[in-house]
């Protein structure tokens, strides 16, 4: 490292925003709104399809457009958060979230529908590393920003389940519109505080020149990818679309490698991704996020099929683990986050996620809720909400002001494309196991009652071979960060890279100036 670039790491830093603590709450509201999104829709589809005649070859398409625009444009919205600012980005963005939800709500027809989530994905691709950016920027002190974190990736965490719970309430009680209504009083709220509350600091913006082929190739190969992934769960791996998606995602990415390599003023300069630290979170983060998805999905088709919950029952199934992922991410990292080294949390937390995720295994018709699923979840939320604050936090730490949006963006490109590969992947091996026990057992049923309950068993047996690679993801996740993540704990040092020669010995955390 350069002599100028160690000084600047030590630079004093800037006197924090007095109203930093307020603006949290209107950070968090927002990113609360964008997460519960993900999953509460999902509780609201079957209702969804029937009013509005939605075919079932097509209703996939009320999740997949959300996910290409969202996915495909965050390193985009990243770098226009960098641009005009984070504040403007935020604001502009929770209005457009609501305008699209607004339409979304009151769909009367599946065009009309798919393009309210493709525009929700699109200013949520905005609205998202503007969020976390923000945090990035407003809070440089190593305690506060402890704090400020485990709130931020307790909501990241634990939103998906109480999005289940909320989708099931307004889907039970009122109309499936309602679960795209509930989001414009949360924007609204969210985006007057954030225009009166937040003060962005001066001097952090990237006002270079767009990198537009950096857009095209990033948008293209990250909409292919994603595309590959949810194409390959309903029409197969081997489909010739799904190889040619995943073929021109791989040509598209490494195109735009190159040019980012190349040009003047990159979209996504390479420094963000190359820092040891930051490449394992993104990548540890991304193998973690798998495992969750792929058991959102699998707990809440076991509880309602299997168990015959109704979609309410189910949201509150979950809540252990929203308690576990509050605990792990306020008390546990918060406290200890300025004590250890952040893979001392990250590496444990998914283990003790692993660990949950093992007693998933032993899940049979029968299964006792109080007996397993209870301490499976509170386990694997204290393990996620753990190792979920220091990601959050180091992913953004000690970056160039600049490049806060970028990196940022990376953060919840590597959860969303996570996602794409957790949904395409764990369901698919759960359909082979499923199919292989029904080939092997079905001639022994006779009676009909027979037959349901090996179709039952079958569904168990593919939930639980697909929650057995869940738990060797989340080991290996485990060891990526105990590995790759190598920063000391605030206040304290990093350890240098052995393979860095220009690598600094020690960096004061604290003192970043962001």
């Amino acid at each position: 490292m350069s002599e100028t670039a160690s000084k600047a790491l030590r630079a004093p830093a800037a006197e924090p925003d007095p109203g930093r603590w307020k603006a949290l709450v209107f950070i968090a509201l927002a990113q609360l709104m964008v997460v519960l999104d993900a999953t509460i829709v999902n509780i609201a589809l079957p209702s969804a399809q029937q009013d509005l005649g939605i075919s079932d070859g097509n209703r996939q398409w009320v999740v997949t457009a959300y996910a290409l625009a969202f996915g495909g444009l965050l390193l985009f919205g990243g770098r226009i958060a960098d641009l005009w600012g984070r504040k403007k980005a935020f604001v502009v963005g929770l209005g457009g979230f609501a305008a699209a939800s607004a339409l979304g709500g009151a769909a009367t027809n599946e065009a009309m529908m798919f393009g309210a989530r493709a525009l929700q994905g699109a200013f949520g691709a905005l609205l998202a590393p503007a969020a976390l950016s923000l945090l990035a920027v407003m809070f440089t002190d190593a305690k506060e920003r402890a704090k400020a974190f485990g709130i931020y990736g307790a909501i990241a965490g634990g939103g998906g389940a109480v999005g289940l719970i909320l989708g099931g309430f307004l889907t039970e009680y009122l109309d499936w519109r309602w679960t795209f209504f509930v989001n414009i009083p949360f924007a609204i709220v969210a985006a007057a505080g954030a225009y009166f509350v937040i003060r962005e600091p001066e001097g952090g913006r990237n006002r270079s020149a767009l990198d537009i082929p950096g857009v095209i190739l990033s948008t293209l190969g990250l909409v292919a990818l994603v595309y590959g992934f949810t194409r390959a769960e309903s029409n197969g791996w081997s489909d010739s679309v799904t190889v040619g998606m995943f073929v021109a995602s791989a040509v598209l990415l490494a195109s735009f490698v190159l040019v980012e390599s190349k040009v003047k003023a990159p979209l996504l300069p390479l420094r963000v991704i190359t820092e040891r630290n930051r490449g394992g979170i993104y990548l540890s983060l991304g193998l973690a996020i798998i495992a969750m998805f792929g058991l959102f999905l699998f707990l809440t088709y076991y509880l309602q099929i299997v168990k015959g919950y109704s979609p309410v029952k189910t949201g509150f199934a979950f809540l252990p683990m929203i308690a576990g992922m509050i605990t792990g991410s306020t008390q546990i990292g918060t406290r200890l986050m300025t004590r250890v080294a952040p893979r001392l949390l990250m590496g444990p937390g998914f283990l003790v996620a692993a660990l949950g995720m093992l007693l998933l295994t032993q899940l049979e018709i029968g299964s006792s809720y109080a007996a397993l699923l209870l301490p499976a979840m509170l386990l694997l939320g204290l393990g996620m909400g753990t190792a979920f604050m220091p990601a959050m936090s180091l992913a953004t730490q000690g970056v160039e002001p600049r490049d806060a949006g970028v990196a940022s963006a990376m953060v919840n490109t590597s959860q969303q494309v996570g996602g794409a590969i957790g949904t395409a992947l764990l369901n698919t091996i759960a359909a082979s196991a499923t199919t292989a026990y029904v080939a092997d057992h079905i001639a022994g049923a006779t009676s009909r009652s027979q037959q349901q309950l090996v179709q039952l068993e079958a569904m168990v047996q593919g939930y639980t071979s697909a929650i057995w690679f869940a738990v060797g993801i989340l080991v290996v996740a485990a060891a990526i960060a105990l590995t790759f993540v190598n920063a000391g704990r605030p206040g304290g040092t990093t350890v240098a890279s052995s393979d860095d020669e220009d690598a600094v010995d020690e960096v004061q955390i604290p003192v970043v100036a962001h």
